[in-house]
């Protein structure tokens, strides 16, 4: 009976019908089993559980250009993201426009042809004529392209196993209760043969929409367009998504291209009144308002709705599924208004308040640290509360390795210490925003200052570590910059009272919203995606997390470093105390730290010495597994476990063990395996030292010292944002000068570039002023 049915894909070789019916008749595991219909979702990430999906592809989407004929590439890539969808287990449903383009394009073809031949047999008599194209009937169109379009799909869908059915309506076909509950039991019926229905418009027999027709409550709506069309299948199917593809990436506040448009995250049904529209699509009989329309049609039916771009070639690939997935992707309509701000407007505000913080006088910064840094100690006791109840639930769950739940504890000699680094922040931000760094007198009259300033807004991602909140908090307001926050979810409660002790402090100068705390579910991706409002990315925690966020973030910069494969090398010159102090602190003082020791680099001469046996003695007993290198292990008898790779950050009581024939080799090894954050060289040989020093292109190089020294506190900067590997801007640990840069003053008494032309009356002096000395006249802003 089955495959009866499945005769309706004609075109599907046996072998692939064979197929569908087995996806037909597989247990749904991939997707969650859906939810009782009659409630739109309410976040974004709900949209993972969307069972029952509609597809809506305009015209703009479907067709080229120039109107005539259809995107092939488009086309492809909707139909594998909509079959990867289908296989998943979800029931996919599309309506689709490009009938009239495609009819348009056969047709054209056609009576070109025929031109064609009459004028070749009237050539003889010299009744050339121009080949003039009539105005094409969109009816005659549609009747045109219909069948071509649905063979193009069929074929399409035929690459992914996957089988379609064409389904052509119009309005009677809803207002019509007998003609409705046919075509919903076919929807259904095709659904649960697995089959994707392909639904478009009878547009060769639709009647002109009616002028006075618009959509009236949940129960009326005039199938006018396929917006409508879509909107109204949905909430008959009982879809759980409606996803609406047009030209543009979303619904604007104001017409796309106008100076203040700024696309909507989150449309609610009470913001009409705030949308200004503009003209409709270049194609296609509908536009943004009937679009949106539509969409708040299906919406109070119980459809949740995304309008996003379908025509962005970076973005159409994988546009569909990321909204499945519930990333930021064009405008999501929901019923349930947030209490709070948006992270866009979060960022706003931190942007705006960020100005004035700028803008005070450095005593000011200052007071709002020292505050701060009084806050820790006097609401120690709330805090310890708040960060039980983190470390509590994190214990229950059992999800966190030790290391992170010792990131995640805090405690009152923790909180003292986080206090004495915030005052050395104050300290060191007196001169830190407006220092003049370069002063040059360029003419007479023309002075040219070089200056330093806040980045702007900065986005810090950190994982279970509460500390970093206040700490860089500081560091933010020392330099006089924006701060938008995001914390791991295991410190949520630490995160809020320390960012409400923050916003206190600033209060006392009027700056309270230049640090948010982003609360929401907005996930990490979706925050790297704000490149015209965040400045600078700092992440935080594992390598991975830094991957990660290094890849998301297009057109942010990101400071920090994906990984601390640090290595420490014994020179053959070394010293056997130096050694066994250093090895054992860069290795076992914090394991997990990213300036932890990875690769113990042993020169070739110190093996089967007693300084060998007692760095291995020493290892044993701090309990460290070593990974021999092949080079190592070609030494030994009886090696321990090979490494599996010389580019591993263990993070844990492990590391690597190499041999290495000089200092040469080790800084080879180094250069190959590391990932430039700190190497170390133990050795009393001064001139091999400074080699290594000189050769070493980390961020971080040092001579009989731990690597455990690579650390804002330890270097005197008071606390640090992190520990950057990059070849520009901030490299090693990023204090207070890492969050600043500069901008050029000039100041004149009219001037032009003219004065100084060939036939000018002005020469450049371009002396050298000291930096320390103020200029004659200068009117300083403090």
């Amino acid at each position: 009976m089955l495959l009866r049915r499945l005769t309706l894909c004609s075109r599907i070789p046996q072998d692939s019908q064979r197929h569908v019916y087995r996806l037909f008749t597989r247990s749904l595991t991939q997707v969650p089993n859906g939810r009782a219909h009659g409630g739109s979702f309410a976040h974004r990430g709900e949209l993972r559980q969307a069972k029952r999906i509609v597809v809506k592809l305009g015209s703009a989407v479907v067709t080229r250009g120039d109107e005539c004929g259809l995107a092939l590439g488009r086309l492809a890539s909707i139909v594998e993201q909509v079959a990867m969808l289908q296989n998943q287990g979800r029931e996919m449903m599309i309506v689709t426009s490009g009938a009239v383009a495609f009819g348009k394009q056969r047709l054209r073809h056609e009576i070109l042809l025929s031109q064609s031949v009459r004028q070749a047999l009237h050539s003889g008599q010299n009744q050339l004529k121009d080949m003039s194209l009539p105005v094409l009937e969109a009816r005659a169109c549609a009747a045109a392209g219909q069948s071509g379009l649905m063979a193009l799909y069929e074929a399409m869908f035929t690459q992914y196993s996957t089988c379609t059915a064409q389904v052509l309506v119009t309005n009677l076909d809803f207002h019509d209760d007998q003609k409705r509950q046919n075509l919903n039991s076919t929807l259904q019926e095709l659904l649960r043969m697995n089959i994707v229905p392909i639904i478009n418009t009878n547009d060769a027999v639709v009647p002109p929409p009616e002028p006075n027709s618009d959509l009236q409550g949940v129960n009326v709506i005039s199938i006018k367009d396929n917006d409508s069309l879509a909107a109204r299948l949905a909430v008959e199917m009982k879809a759980d998504l409606l996803i609406a593809l047009s030209d543009v990436e979303g619904l604007y506040n104001s017409p796309p291209g106008t100076d203040d448009a700024k696309l909507i995250d989150i449309f609610y049904p009470g913001d009409q009144q705030s949308i200004t529209y503009g003209t409709k699509s270049r194609v296609g009989i509908g536009g943004m308002e009937a679009k949106v329309k539509a969409a708040l049609w299906a919406l109070q039916g119980g459809t949740s709705v995304v309008i996003a771009n379908g025509t962005h070639p970076k973005v159409t690939g994988h546009v569909i599924t990321d909204i499945v997935e519930g990333k930021k992707v064009g405008t999501f309509f929901s019923e349930i208004k947030p209490a709070g701000p948006t992270v866009e407007q979060q960022t706003e505000m931190a942007r705006n308040s960020g100005r004035t913080l700028a803008s005070l006088h450095p005593d000011q910064r200052s007071e709002i640290i020292c505050q701060l840094a009084e806050l820790l100690t006097e609401k120690k006791e709330e805090i310890l509360a708040a960060n039980k109840m983190d470390m509590d639930l994190a214990v229950s769950a059992g999800h966190l390795p030790p290391a992170m739940l010792k990131r995640l504890s805090l405690s009152p000699a923790k909180l003292n210490s986080l206090a004495i680094g915030l005052r050395q922040i104050a300290v060191a931000s007196q001169d830190s925003v407006g220092r003049v760094l370069r002063r040059t007198r360029v003419a007479h009259n023309l002075e040219l200052e070089q200056i330093t300033v806040p980045i702007g807004v900065l986005l810090v991602i950190f994982e279970a570590r509460p500390d970093c909140l206040p700490q860089v908090s500081a560091l933010a307001i020392a330099s006089g910059n924006a701060l938008l926050l995001k914390g791991g979810k295991e410190a949520a409660n630490t995160n809020r009272v320390l960012h409400q002790l923050t916003q206190e402090a600033l209060s006392m100068h009027g700056v309270r919203e230049a640090v948010q705390l982003v609360s929401t579910r907005e996930e990490v991706e979706d925050l790297c995606r704000l490149d015209k409002m965040i400045d600078l990315i700092i992440p935080r925690g594992s390598s991975q997390l830094v991957r990660d966020i290094q890849r998301a973030a297009k057109g942010i910069p990101v400071l920090g470093h994906s990984e601390g494969i640090c290595h420490v090398y014994v020179d053959a010159d070394a010293s056997v105390d130096k050694v066994i102090k250093i090895v054992r602190d860069s290795k076992c003082d914090y394991p997990a730290a990213c300036n932890a020791m990875e690769t113990l680099l042993i020169h070739r001469d110190i093996l089967r010495t007693p300084l060998f046996d007692q760095i291995i003695d020493m290892l044993r007993t701090e309990r460290v597994k070593i990974h021999a290198g092949p080079r190592f292990a070609s030494y030994l008898t009886f090696s321990p476990s090979e490494a599996k790779s010389l580019r591993t950050e263990y993070g844990d009581l492990e590391c690597c063990m190499e041999v290495v024939d000089s200092m040469q080799d080790a800084v080879d090894h180094i250069h190959k395996y590391g990932s430039s954050h700190t190497d170390v060289i133990i050795t009393e040989n001064e001139d091999t030292a400074e080699q290594f020093l000189q050769q070493l292109d980390s961020a971080c190089v040092f001579w009989n010292t731990s690597s455990r020294f690579a650390d804002g506190y330890r270097f005197g900067l008071g606390a640090e944002v992190g520990i950057s590997t990059a070849r520009i801007h901030a490299r090693g640990p990023v204090g207070l000068e890492g969050l600043l840069t500069t901008k050029w003053v000039l100041r004149g008494d009219g001037h032009t570039a003219a004065d100084f032309s060939e036939h000018g009356t002005m020469k450049y002096l371009h002396e050298n002023l000291p930096v320390g000395q103020p200029l004659a006249g200068r009117r300083d802003s403090n």
